[in-house]
């Protein structure tokens, strides 16, 4: 079916309204003699439309004659028309095919640069260095030579590591990949010191002296691994003068030598949390639905502009924004632009057993124990218990302990 009406279109078609008293007898010579019809429908009384391909209407005018039929052209359509039409009308073929070829020969050109993977490197000396390489905006991207502006990107910019261009249409893509520069650090002399309270459970040194051992417990800000390096004890050495022709005196103890302390200190690390939870639960909650309105004070008197104009809740509360015009020179413009946010809120009363309040009690606990927690840390041990009161008060109460070994070192510098 589409081969048909492309063929169709390519050799004109017409669509026709055939009037007469033998319009069947007209229909079965035209099918007797090899001429295609299609989409024939009923206009009325002895009338049809019908299509037909350009090429069979002059047989068709002998066939209507015969059959004392007759048809008149209701659309053209193909590209034999549409060429008439430009016949006809050469300055807009020319105007289509200035258009065409503008077209084309403005999609040969590069329009657009974009650079991607780039996070240091400001964008603008990537594509600086491109346009010395031949790619920048207005390039013929059939001149562009992508391996030369790689390569002149690699060699210029040191930080680069990978460079891929991509052009595709009139967008060519600059797609980069930065080096992983490992700056020096200043090795100033530091000590490492414990940044919380633990027992000791490893001792791994780097750089410097060690000042405590598996099992010690260290408090916060305690040395752990000392920058202060004592110089290996001096040796005997001869002095001219003694009897046997030089006497033996002790060297002069050398000065303690500043390190910038490095290693880990793993400790075993205590975090408490508490919590509590009423058997029974009254106070105030949100329920979910709000308000605003939208009004402006001019002189202290306000206008509502748009919103609600009676706020439609019993309880709630409110958050208000005000924004003022800037003022100019010494002169303040008594206008104020304000937006007041209304939350409906409720009061309930809610009931729970003493399995339900333990459990939230303990879940408030171990919550608020790992909230001290940060960094990488391995979880050793959590235990939790309740607190027994002898008046209890309607609460349940729980304690939580979480035990931790991580790395409690941090460096401090020496002063």
């Amino acid at each position: 079916m589409f081969l048909f009406r492309l063929a169709s279109f390519v050799f004109g078609y017409v669509n026709m309204l055939v009037q007469g008293e033998n319009i069947e007898k007209f229909l079965n010579v035209a099918v007797s003699r090899g001429i295609y019809l299609w989409d024939i429908s009923r206009a009325g009384d002895n009338r049809i439309f019908v299509k037909t391909r350009l090429s069979a209407v002059k047989p068709l005018r002998h066939i209507a004659r015969k059959t004392k039929s007759r048809f008149s052209f209701r659309g053209r359509k193909g590209l034999p028309f549409i060429a008439g039409q430009f016949r006809r009308r050469k300055s807009l073929l020319a105007g289509a095919l200035i258009f065409m070829a503008g077209l084309y020969i403005l999609s040969s050109f590069v329009w657009f640069i974009d650079v991607k993977g780039n996070r240091r490197l400001p964008p603008d000396m990537i594509m600086k260095t491109a346009a010395e390489a031949g790619l920048r905006v207005g390039s013929l991207r059939f001149g562009v030579d992508r391996q030369r502006v790689e390569n002149i990107i690699l060699e210029r910019i040191p930080e680069v590591s990978y460079v891929g261009v991509t052009i595709s249409g009139t967008r060519a893509t600059i797609e980069i990949a930065e080096k992983i520069i490992i700056h020096k650090l200043q090795m100033k002399p530091a000590h490492v010191v414990a940044k919380k309270a633990g027992l000791v459970r490893e001792v791994l040194v780097l750089v410097g002296n060690p000042t405590v051992k598996e099992g010690d417990i260290v408090v916060p800000g305690q040395i752990l691994i000392s920058g202060v390096v004592s110089a290996p004890d001096g040796q005997n050495s001869a002095l001219p003068g003694g009897p046997a022709g030089g006497q033996l005196v002790p060297a002069p103890a050398a000065p303690p030598a500043y390190v910038h302390a490095r290693g880990v200190v793993r400790a075993r690390v205590w975090y408490e949390g508490y919590g509590e939870a009423p058997l029974v639960e009254e106070g105030t909650r949100a329920t979910g639905s709000t308000a605003s309105r939208v009004c402006i004070k001019i002189a202290g008197k306000e206008i509502i502009l748009s919103g609600v104009q009676k706020i439609p809740f019993s309880m709630y509360t409110s958050e208000r924004d005000v924004k003022k015009p800037p003022g100019w020179r010494n002169i303040s413009i008594p206008v104020e632009l304000i937006t007041d946010k209304y939350t409906e809120i409720e009061n309930y009363r809610e009931e729970r057993s003493r399995d339900e309040a333990a459990g939230i009690a303990r879940r408030k606990a171990l919550e608020s124990a790992r909230c001290g927690i940060a960094g990488e840390v391995m979880i050793l041990r959590e235990q939790s218990g309740e607190v027994v009161l002898k008046n209890p008060e309607g609460v349940i109460r729980f304690t939580a302990t979480i035990e931790t070994l991580e790395d409690i070192g941090v460096e401090k510098a020496i002063h």
